[in-house]
């Protein structure tokens, strides 16, 4: 088939299909015998209704049905014979000059993937992260899985920080009671910052069986829209006051903590590896963002829309079904413009486009190999690593994630290789309170 491919705007383009009208009618006429066999039309038995009736009733859809599969079916071929790269899925429009009484006219609007055309990579600046693990961030790590393992004991004494207590609490706005501004036995850690500074001050120093009335200052920007800017008297009925006991650094805590013959070196080993590996996934992860915001400034490429519009409209199911994982009420039914995450998914898109760029122009492919240590740092922190390892080499499809993320370390090894390099060291605090 002879077509000619029309550029419209950016990268969109067209062609116009012919379809043998021949074509299409003998389809129709087969499918609709196919139907009349199947089909059950009141007053017949099944199979026997006469053909004619049979596509008066079904004749139209069974023809769009068919025009549709024919259609995309000359798109593809014409796709391959043009060697055109379209980028997600064409457009059909009807033709208003059908000047051809033996074929139907229909064109296909579709785009193209870009030409991406990356820069000059040692001008871009790229922040290497780095960071130590070492006895001292042992030593923290130790210390929040015993606060972790806190047990709270009941004492005869006043509240102070760090005390769990549990109270009876009723708040009133110029005398009145307010929606959330009551609770019987609620438990909270004062000092934590679960409640606001004024009422833990208030708990502060009562003992079990005291009350008090505090005056709590709500700010202007707090949560709650209702009481937000304005004064609540709380009275406060103190119930139980249990001070905080943390674990031993011993053999029973080590066990705890998966070591079984208890040895506490053996304990602070493990914690060391478990950590660092965190760490290092984190310093990675940094590093990779600044690899990939370098590489958005060094690239140039048109976006096709269709690929962002997709892109858009999977970020926008991905976090409604997270919504519903969650347990949020009528998430299913949310609606989530797909317009709202455009900047990310252009960013996705972008980035796709210019690693498959790189990864074509350099053969930065992962080695089976490489993949295999993905996954095998994978499995490192499961209990049975080969029962993982064996799980993702079971089916293929399972290891597009180790492979991915095997692209991804060339692609940046790549670019540290050839872009001005910046280390920027890092505390342990600094790298764990980053996001993840």
């Amino acid at each position: 088939m002879s077509v000619t491919v029309e550029t419209l705007e950016n990268l969109e383009r067209k062609v116009v299909l012919s379809l043998p009208w021949a074509d299409i009618n003998a389809e129709t006429d087969k499918r609709l015998q196919q139907t009349q066999r199947r089909v059950k039309i009141d007053g017949f038995r099944p199979g026997k209704a006469p053909l004619k009736m049979v596509a008066s009733m079904y004749g139209a859809s069974v023809q769009n049905e068919v025009i549709n599969e024919l259609v995309q079916r000359a798109f593809y071929d014409v796709a391959v014979s043009e060697n055109l790269k379209v980028a997600g899925f064409p457009r059909f429009d009807a033709v208003e000059e059908q000047d051809d009484k033996d074929t139907v006219k229909i064109a296909a609007v579709f785009e193209v993937f870009p030409e991406v055309v990356i820069g000059d990579l040692s001008a871009q600046e790229v922040e290497k992260v780095t960071a130590t693990v070492g006895d001292a961030e042992v030593d923290k790590t130790v210390e929040i899985l015993r606060k972790q393992r806190t047990r709270y004991n009941h004492v005869e004494r006043e509240a102070k920080n760090d005390d769990r207590v549990i109270i009876d609490f009723e708040g009133k706005i110029d005398g009145e009671p307010f929606a959330g501004g009551s609770a019987k036995n609620y438990a909270f850690v004062l000092g934590a910052g679960q409640m606001l500074p004024e009422f833990e001050a208030g708990v502060a120093g009562l003992k079990a069986g005291e009350s008090k009335d505090v005056e709590v200052n709500f700010p202007e920007d707090y949560h709650g829209k209702d009481v937000a800017g304005k004064t609540a008297v709380f009275t406060i009925n103190l119930i139980n006051v249990s001070e905080p006991t943390l674990p031993e650094v011993d053999d029973q805590f080590a066990k705890a903590l998966g070591i079984e013959d208890g040895d506490v070196a053996k304990m602070r080993e493990e914690v060391k590896k478990n950590v660092g590996r965190e760490v290092e996934r984190r310093i990675q992860d940094q590093t990779k963002d600044s690899v990939m915001e370098a590489l958005l400034k060094a690239a140039e490429l048109q976006l096709p829309a269709a690929l962002v519009n997709e892109e858009a409209a999977r970020l926008s199911n991905e976090m409604k079904q997270n919504f519903v994982n969650q347990g949020m009420a009528d998430a299913a039914n949310l609606d989530l413009p797909a317009d709202m995450f455009k900047d990310q998914a252009e960013r996705r898109v972008s980035l796709g486009l210019i690693l498959a760029k790189l990864v074509e122009e350099h053969k930065l492919e992962p080695t089976p190999e490489q993949i295999k240590a993905v996954v095998a740092n994978f499995a490192e922190s499961y209990e049975d690593p080969q029962e993982v390892i064996d799980w993702y080499y079971a089916d293929e499809s399972r290891l597009q994630g180790p492979t991915s993320l095997a692209v991804e370390s060339n692609v940046v090894d790549f670019v540290l290789g050839k872009a001005k390099v910046t280390e920027k060291a890092l505390s342990f605090d600094e790298v764990m309170g980053a996001q993840a």
